[in-house]
């Protein structure tokens, strides 16, 4: 596992479709709602790229949004299968400003990992390496003592959030939340900084969650099949 490059791929993938959102991004109605759709969808296009599918559901005074990236498991790099479900996995793992108790401190530790991983991927010598990744072991524990673990989920749930979650498939990432609507401004500030500005914390003990949720596919009849038919 090589760390810079590994994560040099996960930011291509990401900047795919989600870029940079500005602060005041303008819009056009690019599809007003039909008299004929019952589900009374308005389609608007940000300036920045964004297509945002709007109906209205006055049932309950809550809202319910999925962003969905154009990109997924058949965009991964051949030598590095897996890359989009692991993408999702760090991008729950927050921000310069979320997820962190002093992140200058931490961001020191996290450089340090970086450029171990570089030296790592370059020394041929067994037992080098395996003293290099004792040392990436060591700076990942002084790092893990300031990161704040779930603090994007427990974000969201204080604000009364339900089906916090995201999911991966061949063509696409989809994260997804419910809030109330009187938490819609926070919920566009909290997207926008987790998209923008990520910071891929805890990447070791997270790699090992995202390998046992495959193993635990492979436990599973239905996947068994489904992946052959899928290929």
């Amino acid at each position: 596992m090589f760390f810079p490059r590994l994560k040099r791929s996960i930011l291509a993938l990401a900047l795919f479709v989600i870029t940079a959102v500005p602060a005041f991004a303008g819009y056009k109605v690019v599809h007003e709602l039909g008299t004929n759709d019952p589900m009374a969808v308005t389609i608007y296009r940000l300036d920045n790229g964004l297509t945002v599918y709007l109906t209205e559901n006055h049932q309950q005074p809550r809202f319910y949004s999925e962003i969905v990236v154009r990109a997924g498991s058949k965009n991964d790099p051949a030598e590095t299968t897996g890359l989009a479900h692991y993408l999702e996995h760090l991008l729950f793992k927050g921000t310069q400003k979320i997820g962190s108790l002093d992140y200058e401190k931490e961001k020191a530790h996290i450089d340090a990992i970086t450029a171990l991983y570089e030296d790592h991927f370059k020394e041929a010598d067994p037992e080098k390496r395996k003293a290099i990744y004792a040392r990436i072991n060591e700076e990942s524990k002084q790092a893990a003592q300031y990161a704040i673990p779930n603090e994007f989920d427990m974000l969201y749930k204080a604000m009364g959030a339900t089906d916090v979650n995201a999911h991966t498939s061949n063509e696409e990432t989809v994260y997804k939340v419910e809030l109330p609507s009187n938490r819609f401004e926070q919920w566009a500030a909290i997207e926008t900084e987790r998209f923008a500005d990520p910071v891929f914390r805890l990447f070791q003990p997270e790699l090992e969650i995202v390998y046992e949720e495959k193993n635990r596919s492979m436990d599973d009849k239905d996947r068994i099949i489904h992946e052959p038919v899928e290929a």
